[in-house]
Order: C-alpha cells, then structure tokens, then sequence
C-alpha cells in the first residue's frame, strides 16, 4: 500500500529548491527525493514539478511514497572483473552480454547479483533493485563502471555525474571512413516516436535532453574508423545514437545500424577519471580490451597503439 504525506510551504522557506526543502523535511536523501519527482510521485498543488522548482508560499507538495516491491534478487557467483575495491567505492569491468541490473520479472544473471556476491557492502538509496549502482552500461557495452558501497559515497558519485566531474573515455569502431579527425556534436536526444524502445536526435528543444559527445579518430581505412570518445552528458544509448547521426554506425550494432557479423556493439567504456569522493585524491582507471573487441579491430585491420589520454 502506498503511503502519502502532504506538506505545506511556510513563507520563511520560499525560493528553495524543492529538492533541497523535501531531504531537510524528510527522512529521504536528496538523490531518493530527485528519482521521486522524476517517477512523477512528488506533486506541486496537484502537477508533476521538477527536482529544480523553487517552492512558493502556500504551495502544498504531496509525497506518494510507492510500495516497496518485494524481490528475490539473490547473490550469483558470476565472474566478474574487479579493477579496484576500497571501503568506499569499487570499480568493475563489466563484460558485454550481462544486464547491469534486474527489472520487474527478471531478477537474476545480472551485474548486480553479481556485486552482491562479490562485494560486501552497497549503497541502498537507489533500493533493492539496484544497490551500489550510481550509472549504467548497455547490456552489449563493456567496460567501467564505479559502485557505491555506502549512501554517503553513492550521493557525492551522484553529484559528481551531474556536475560533470567524472570523465567517462570510450572506444568504438564505425563502419566507413570517418572525413573529420575529430569533432563535437550537440543535439538533443529524445525517445524515437516510431519505436520507445530507441532514442534519436530530435530537433524540438522542448521534446529532447541535451547530449554532448566529444570523437577522436585514432586509426582508420576505407571500410572502418576506429574513435575515442568523451561523453559530457549520460543519455541513453547517447554514443550510438551520435555515432548514427553522423552517419557511421557503430560495428554490431543491429539496432542504430545494420545487422552485421558481429554479435553486440563494438563499444567499451575503456576509462574512468574523478577525484575520490571520501579521500580527495585522483582517480584513473583503464578497463581492458575484451578479446571479442580485440579480434574486431584486427578483422578491420584497425591499429589501437595510439591510445592515449
């Protein structure tokens, strides 16, 4: 059964962040309170707001607090690489192929069920179906992701990603010869009209996230280009719908381009940056090139020496 509480805006408090009000009014944190406003339970005098509406006087916000599901999300031995483990944060290189969380009726063979088995302890802001997880991978994407392993940690990694703190360096290779050395597209990205299962560029502003994607070409030929690429925002399927709008779709990906001989998308989140969010100091990770990766780039006679910062 759901719950719900009212709470009225006293004048001292007016032009505060909702956000910012509701985590000093409640029990939740911040971070619980934002996924509240954007799963549309959190209402301003009757309407959906947004985690940045400044509170006006006599404003009455209501809380639906939805039934927490229960779930059998057990603890699977399945192999996983840990790059790096401290008391605060873990940093996995994940492999194509695994799920980075359970949904509703699939809660099993997931990275999750793996960190629940591997390591100890996880953050519980984002709940039972995804502890520990501050943001994700496609399924058929491999490569870093960092875990949170306490709620103080997964809140400062959290504001980290939104403040655009962690710099995120991935690999792809395209099909065609890519005419420019390098690039910035800018877009916004929303859900395909024709298929929700897919985003795409779209040009109404009112209708799409922002997304920014940064490319470098790193080796190439006639038939492939091989590119780095920093992302300044984390949309869905950003890369591989930029990669698309460029017109040289990312190689195995039968989604945004056509079916080809490879078996997922030749993209790996090959580096992670960012200062620890407990001890300050800098962080950098390298996830190793998977061998299905590896044999992609020399059936497209692609070079990778030149990997780099």
């Amino acid at each position: 059964m759901e719950s719900k509480l009212i709470i009225d805006v006293p004048d001292e408090e007016t032009g505060e962040r909702i956000d910012s009000f509701l985590s000093g009014k409640t029990d939740f944190t911040r971070t619980r309170i934002q996924q509240l406003i954007k799963d549309r339970n959190i209402t301003v005098n009757g309407k959906p707001t947004k985690s940045s509406y400044k509170i006006e006087e006599n404003d009455e916000i209501a809380i639906e607090v939805p039934e927490v599901e229960t779930t059998e999300i057990k603890p699977e031995n399945i192999k996983i690489d840990i790059v790096y483990e401290d008391s605060d944060i873990a940093v996995i290189n994940k492999q194509a192929g695994l799920v980075v969380h359970p949904a509703h009726g699939h809660y099993s063979g997931t990275l999750v069920n793996a960190i629940l088995y591997h390591i100890k302890d996880l953050s519980g802001i984002n709940g039972e179906i995804r502890p520990g997880i501050v943001h994700r991978l496609d399924k058929d994407t491999s490569g870093l992701i960092v875990i949170a392993k306490n709620d103080k940690v997964h809140t400062a990694l959290t504001e980290m990603f939104q403040e655009k703190k962690i710099r995120k360096t991935y690999l792809a290779i395209l099909k065609g010869k890519l005419n420019k050395s390098e690039g910035k597209i800018v877009t916004q990205i929303g859900r395909d009209k024709n298929d929700r299962k897919k985003m795409t560029v779209i040009d109404d502003i009112t209708k799409g996230k922002n997304a920014i994607t940064n490319y470098r070409v790193i080796s190439q030929n006639n038939l492939f280009t091989l590119v780095k690429v920093n992302i300044e925002t984390g949309r869905t399927h950003q890369i591989r719908v930029h990669m698309r709008y460029l017109g040289y779709p990312i190689l195995g990906d039968s989604v945004y381009g056509r079916k080809d001989n490879e078996k997922r998308q030749m993209l790996h989140a090959y580096k992670l940056e960012f200062i620890h969010p407990i001890t300050e100091h800098p962080m950098e990770f390298t996830g190793e090139i998977p061998e299905d990766f590896q044999k992609a780039l020399k059936k497209s006679d692609l070079k990778i020496d030149e990997i780099i910062d």
